[in-house]
């Protein structure tokens, strides 16, 4: 049975499902499928993700610390309990302004209008 495979069925507490590592980011694929994935990600104080684009939109979940988002040049704070929303082809970057993890949805599919 699959490490995924495992999550199936259960409540989770997402917190206890990836640590912290020193000066590290860590990441674990919860779901990956045509549709989209679902990973959680940690990151030590000053990690982060460099600037990039994505082609879909992504939700940001912030389940532990505080973390600064920036999207097209605008920063936003996001702490525990919060959630962002990135725009497809938005460029952002993280960077975190504490240790955080965070639970990033990613939807493989093209806006219907809007």
């Amino acid at each position: 049975m699959s490490e995924i495979e495992t999550y199936r069925g259960k409540a989770l507490d997402v917190k206890a499902l990836i640590d912290y590592s020193t000066d590290s980011v860590v990441s674990k694929t919860l779901i990956d499928t045509k549709a989209g994935t679902i990973t959680l990600f940690s990151f030590d104080v000053g990690q982060g993700l460099s600037e990039h684009t994505a082609p879909y939109d992504a939700v940001v979940q912030i389940v532990d610390g505080e973390a600064e988002i920036t999207i097209g040049g605008n920063a936003v704070h996001a702490r525990e309990g919060t959630m962002v929303v990135m725009p497809a082809n938005v460029p952002h970057a993280l960077q975190a302004a504490k240790r955080f993890k965070m639970l990033l949805t990613m939807i493989r599919a093209s806006r219907t209008s809007e």
